[in-house]
């Protein structure tokens, strides 16, 4: 098992097809708008053996604050320890440590995030975002 920075090409193929059309947080996410993404990101990318397990990616200034998203594990290695090795990975991270803020979006895995120190927002009245559902859609 190896924490690689760096996706093949193959492997970014995979995380596109997951991402693009087996997620729900960004479906319909185009190649192009994903390795803009990713190029602007911390990136975590879980193999063996050249195959993809999980992925993760971190948005940061690495001072104050960082947004983890694009969080996964394929479906094939799911129930494993591989997506807490992956988190493992990224809480630990030298450009990630001493932030005053680090931030997440699920709908589903509160208990494994919480795992690593994350909790519900302390005054959710404080939180704004202008969220653009449509965002992926193509426009013609």
């Amino acid at each position: 098992m190896q924490l690689i920075n760096q996706l093949s090409q193959s492997q970014f193929k995979q995380v596109h097809a997951f991402l693009s059309e087996r997620s729900y947080w960004s479906k319909g996410i185009t190649a192009e708008r994903l390795q803009t993404a990713i190029d602007n990101s911390l990136c975590f990318a879980l193999v063996q053996n050249n195959q993809l397990i999980a992925f993760a990616r971190v948005v940061t200034d690495c001072a104050t604050f960082a947004n983890l998203l694009d969080v996964f594990v394929l479906e094939p290695f799911r129930g494993m320890g591989h997506g807490k090795q992956l988190l493992d990975a990224v809480i630990t991270h030298p450009k990630l440590q001493g932030l005053r803020r680090f931030t997440l979006v699920t709908h589903d895995a509160h208990t494994l995030y919480r795992q690593f120190g994350f909790d519900d927002v302390q005054s959710p009245e404080f939180l704004m975002e202008r969220h653009i559902p449509t965002a992926y859609k193509t426009v013609y």
